[in-house]
């Protein structure tokens, strides 16, 4: 728990400004639109129209829309637009806060007695004289209501920053559900739960001061938020300068691993940070854009994702292919491998494979359409899942996507028949699961590679510091780690886990 809470501060003050900064923008937009949008009926259904389509898109879809978006732009304008991190959160975020404060501010305008606007047409108030001085302050508390929603939304949403690489406390809600430490996903929880209601409590006195016609009270409360904008400016502002980004997808080998380099280059002198819970192609393009300085995949990923082979040559050949390609198209330097893999390999039950006489993929597809398939929530619009359906013909009763460690939960509980394992996980022996032999060689080679962005090609001090990784973890050892996490009970943090794991560095 000291572990999360030490977290807290940093999070915390990254969240808020993103939220507020979400919640500005949105104003910016929204307060011109309502206003349109009351003088003007197809304005005002084409505005309403549009933030009501924003609410039934996921919030986590729309971050992850902004993504492509702003991608195509940078390359249009070749590059320096960001597509991960602050900006898309932002952008997505802002869109997500306009309908509480659009609807709030047109129905506000629509329901002024005409009398008032025809006793301030009648002493030849102009346009904008009549706006700020009598609509303005008949609207602003049923606006104050609407930014009040718009504000606790938009909090609440800000915690999926964290897959597109913005930090916040869904860092801690994330690697929390991943690796079942509960005590991180109730601190990132309660945390944004009590920011939200601090930010509500201050806006709520803000709306009963002008309500009341208490402009200190509605004062001193806005003074409030500007003051904890202030605070959280100071360690967000310089927190990029010499800092190292170390990234890592959302699974727990990948929080181990991202520690132990961590570990590796604060030992040399940097300072870092991390990029937690990244999405496959979202954690390579990071590194290629130098989002991120360094990460570790997998030569199958890459081979497959990025790169669209569907050949299944030797693993010696897979990393060789995904060097040179990295190193030609994207500059990026494949520093060599960290000497295991951490393949797909189809598994079931111990008990049930023995009973159904099912030892590979072969095996199992004429029963498939029987069993329920469960997976990570990637696999099922992976090339790898493409290539094994080609190959063996499977079509499963059901598939379902789970986060990895409830994924391995759907199979031991018999909600799920099979799962796509990880390799390297140690929950297959510790849960006597049956791997199944690729007889067609469908599934390539995973091998751990250290992935470095362009701008550490030549940076021999860092390099140096990584080097020692390479080669020097056996997949025994990674899956030892893995579980130390994993486990049920006795479970050790992903920090812990790569301590332990590096001082077993193979040498």
């Amino acid at each position: 728990m000291s572990g999360a809470l030490a977290r807290v501060p940093e999070l915390l003050a990254q969240h808020l400004l993103l939220a507020l900064a979400a919640l500005l923008l949105g104003l910016v937009i929204a307060l011109p639109l309502a206003v349109l949008s009351a003088r003007n009926r197809v304005v005002g259904r084409i505005a309403l129209g549009f933030a009501s389509l924003v609410q039934t898109i996921p919030s986590l879809a729309l971050l992850a829309l902004f993504y492509p978006i702003l991608l195509s732009l940078s390359s249009l304008v070749g590059g320096g637009i960001p597509a991960l991190g602050f900006l898309p959160s932002l952008l997505a975020l802002s869109l997500y806060a306009l309908l509480p404060i659009l609807r709030n501010g047109v129905t506000g305008l629509a329901t002024i007695d005409p009398a008032v606007i025809e006793a301030a047409d009648g002493v030849g108030m102009t346009a904008a004289q009549k706006l700020w001085l009598v609509e303005a302050p008949l609207v602003l508390p049923v606006l104050m209501a609407g930014i009040r929603t718009a504000a606790v939304w938009t909090i609440g949403a800000a915690t999926l920053s964290t897959t597109v690489g913005q930090p916040s406390l869904g860092d801690l809600i994330f690697a929390g559900l991943q690796t079942q430490n509960w005590s991180l996903v109730l601190t990132g929880c309660i945390a944004a739960a009590c920011l939200a209601l601090a930010v509500d409590g201050l806006l709520g006195l803000a709306e009963y001061g002008i309500a009341r016609r208490r402009r200190m009270l509605a004062w001193a409360s806005l003074g409030t938020l500007l003051v904890a904008v202030a605070v959280a400016l100071v360690p967000a502002l310089p927190s990029s300068r010499g800092t190292i980004t170390v990234g890592a997808k959302g699974f727990s080998e990948q929080y181990i691993l991202a520690r132990l380099i961590g570990h590796r280059l604060e030992a040399a002198g940097y300072k870092v940070r991390y990029r937690e819970g990244l999405g496959s192609a979202v954690a390579f393009s990071a590194l290629a854009g130098g989002d991120v300085d360094v990460y570790v995949d997998y030569s199958g990923t890459i081979w497959t994702n990025e790169m669209r082979r569907d050949d299944v040559p030797p693993r010696d050949a897979i990393v060789a292919g995904v060097a040179k390609w990295a190193r030609d198209k994207h500059r990026v330097t494949l520093l060599g491998s960290l000497g295991f893999e951490n393949a797909y390999a189809f598994a079931m039950r111990g008990d049930d494979a023995r009973k159904r006489g099912i030892t590979s993929i072969a095996d199992l597809a004429p029963v498939a359409g029987s069993l329920s398939l469960a997976t990570d929530v990637e696999f099922l619009e992976r090339p790898e899942w493409a290539a094994v359906k080609k190959a063996y013909g499977l079509s499963f009763k059901s598939a379902h996507p789970y986060q990895p460690t409830f994924m391995y939960r759907a199979l031991a509980s018999g909600t799920a028949d099979v799962i796509p394992a990880f390799s390297s996980d140690g929950r297959i022996a510790a849960d006597k699961l049956a791997v199944l032999a690729d007889p067609k060689g469908a599934i390539p080679g995973y091998d751990a590679i250290l992935l470095l962005a362009p701008k550490r090609a030549d940076d021999v001090r860092f390099q140096a510091a990584l080097r020692p990784l390479i080669g020097a973890i056996p997949v025994e050892r990674m899956r030892e780690a893995n579980y130390m996490v994993d486990r049920d009970s006795n479970k050790s943090s992903p920090d812990e886990a790569a301590r332990w794991l590096e001082r077993g560095l193979a040498r």
